[in-house]
């Protein structure tokens, strides 16, 4: 498990790669194509990450179903994406919620559908 200096560097050049991104493309455009940018930007800098990773949901131990991040990156910190005019509580509870679940540390919810591009960095409660 990477420690907090580390989950703190990678968090910094996530966030630069979606500024390069809606510096670039700007807002307006569907989820997907912002995925794929980030994805790209995420590449040059030689950070590993996976899209699209589909983890399991327990309930009570029991698994319930699966739900997609948009992306884990160096397998440890996850990326919620949105495109979208106004991030709201929901989005910020969906995506704490999606950190529990998965065991996670560490995650980011970027948007990009705003004029100015919106990033969240979270925390587990569990890891604190």
């Amino acid at each position: 498990m990477m420690v907090k200096e580390q989950q703190d560097k990678v968090t910094g050049v996530i966030i630069g790669c979606a500024m390069e991104v809606h510096n670039t493309l700007g807002n307006g455009f569907q989820e997907v194509i912002y995925q794929r940018c980030l994805s790209l930007e995420l590449n040059i800098k030689g950070m590993e990450h996976s899209r699209e990773v589909e983890m399991p949901i327990f309930y009570k131990g029991n698994d319930v179903g699966l739900r997609r991040a948009d992306f884990l990156v160096m397998g440890e910190i996850m990326v919620e994406l949105k495109a979208i005019i106004l991030l709201e509580d929901v989005h910020l509870a969906q995506a704490l919620n999606y950190l529990e679940a998965y065991k996670l540390q560490t995650g980011l919810l970027i948007n990009f559908g705003a004029k100015s591009l919106q990033v969240k960095r979270i925390f587990n409660k569990k890891f604190v």
